[in-house]
């Protein structure tokens, strides 16, 4: 269907959602192709994030639209009201939170997943197909086994809320799922350094196990796991008659970047008959990274791994995978029976139902744009631009290390800097207050986003690197403009320190 005419087209049908004029939605839609991508070629020579102004965001609250609007004029207030103001990750100077700068193949393949419409609850489908062939490839990727299963999800939250579910369940001692947490025959613990992302105490709420299951395990100087602090509080468990059932290990963590050392600790979890669940949302790809592989070397040896498609592979939104090494312990974790979802052997439900490996049964067709970008681009393109990315973090670190004004605040592990402004004079809460001041200065101005953390007590910046646009020149830019409000801010007024 090449260079439509009005006349090619079918006769409107009001009683549908179709377009009433075809002919009208086609050159909205061709605009608006047009339009994404002109902004993603010019990215680089605009802010990398705007503030909304008050009038605009009292502009959201508009009542319920009860009658038909034209597709060209919501387009336009997109264009001129929404775009503009997006969160930025996409810009080469995005360094805020952990995330990808998207990926147009996958964006496209988003479009066409939507026109598809198919769930991926199950069914006979190509769309079926395809999921099943992706999941297969990632499990490739990361080195486990072919009887290992994986499937897809919406991200790392629910990655690992899914690996933690088959580890309970595992570990239980009882069949959870007809007798429920009642029959456990004593508590769980859940081990994690103290540096483990969030999304794990809300699966100890979830998984009814609450927040004092999730044990912290202390960190070493470079915000790793110490192994002899997890052995210790594992001997304890056990001689006050609480099981120990996991180790989340971290290969990555949000704050540093630090990866815990997965082999070490897969070999104890081994020996202890311990469930090992891998945190791999940020650091997982490394393993298909030339130069980054050996850093989670051991990873390939957990139950249970959690990852973030739309970090290090660039997926638009939303895309995250889990794969455990026990492909019938994850399917009897999560499937359910019902008649309505029989299985038969012809016809549509001839296929696998994939909602059985995960606790949605709509699943939305996030395979498309995985397959889409790992033909187009290929795999070891990924893994180059993993591998610039972490080049760049020692690039920065040496720079803030050669520095008098900078001081690097961790181990540059893998592709995290995070380190601090240094004034001629203040005391610890007045140079926090300094940095927080010049974090949302240089946000605010467009200049470049870096985030803000907290580590041993004292404010660092953060500068993340998970953008395929990012370049050296990039880091220049922000030294640059550091220096420049860093002096502006020495020689004001006093700035209030926050807690």
């Amino acid at each position: 269907m090449d260079n439509l005419s009005p006349t090619d087209l079918p006769p409107a049908d009001a009683s549908s959602l179709d377009p009433a004029d075809w002919s009208e939605f086609l050159a909205v839609a061709h605009r608006a192709v047009d339009d994404a991508v002109a902004r993603i070629a010019a990215l680089r020579d605009g802010p990398v994030w705007t503030p909304m102004p008050e009038p605009l965001r009292q502009g959201f609250r508009q009542a319920l639209p009860m009658t038909p609007q034209p597709l060209a004029e919501i387009y336009a207030q997109v264009m001129r009201d929404v775009i503009p103001h997006a969160m930025g990750n996409q810009h080469p100077r995005f360094w805020s939170w952990y995330m990808g700068a998207g990926d147009l193949t996958g964006a496209l393949a988003d479009f066409l997943a939507a026109v598809d419409g198919s769930n991926l609850g199950g069914g006979d489908t190509a769309a079926a197909a395809v999921d099943m062939q992706v999941t297969d490839w990632i499990r490739q990727m990361v080195g486990f086994p072919e009887a290992a299963s994986a499937a897809l999800v919406s991200g790392g939250s629910a990655a690992n809320l899914i690996g933690l579910t088959a580890a309970r369940n595992a570990m239980a001692g009882a069949d959870l799922r007809e007798q429920g947490l009642a029959a456990m025959p004593q508590p769980l613990a859940f081990y994690a350094s103290d540096q483990v992302h969030n999304c794990h105490d809300k699966a100890m709420n979830v998984l009814g196990l609450g927040h004092r299951a999730l044990r912290r395990v202390p960190t070493d100087a470079a915000f790793r796991m110490e192994l002899a602090a997890l052995r210790r509080m594992v001997a304890d468990d056990r001689a006050a008659g609480v099981k120990p059932a996991c180790v989340i290990a971290t290969a990555g963590s949000t704050n540093t970047g630090s990866v815990d050392d997965l082999a070490a600790i897969a070999a104890f979890c081994k020996a202890e008959g311990i469930w090992l669940h891998v945190d791999g949302c940020i650091g997982a790809l490394l393993a298909i990274a030339p130069q980054g592989a050996a850093l989670v070397r051991g990873m390939e040896q957990a139950d249970s791994l959690a990852m973030d498609l739309h970090k290090w592979m660039h997926a638009p939104f939303d895309a995250g995978c889990v794969v455990i090494r026990d492909r019938t312990l994850h399917f009897s974790t999560f499937s359910e029976e019902a008649e309505y979802l029989a299985r038969s052997q012809r016809g549509l439900a001839a296929g696998e139902f994939l909602h059985n490996y995960t606790l949605e049964t709509t699943r939305s067709f996030r395979a498309l744009k995985l397959w889409m970008m790992l033909r187009h681009h290929g795999v070891a393109r990924f893994g180059q631009l993993i591998d610039r990315n972490l080049a760049q973090a020692r690039a920065l670190a040496a720079k803030v290390g050669a520095d008098p004004k900078l001081t690097l605040m961790a181990p540059a592990a893998t592709s995290v800097v995070c380190f601090r402004y240094e004034p001629e004079t203040g005391d610890a809460d007045a140079v926090d207050a300094l940095n927080r001041e010049l974090l949302l200065r240089l946000q605010e101005a467009g200049i470049a986003a870096p985030s803000g953390t907290t580590l041993r007590g004292r404010y660092a910046l953060r500068v993340a690197f998970c953008n395929h646009r990012t370049r050296i020149e990039d880091i220049d830019l922000l030294l640059d403009a550091l220096h420049r409000i860093g002096a502006q801010l020495e020689s004001g007024p006093p700035l209030a320190r926050t807690a």
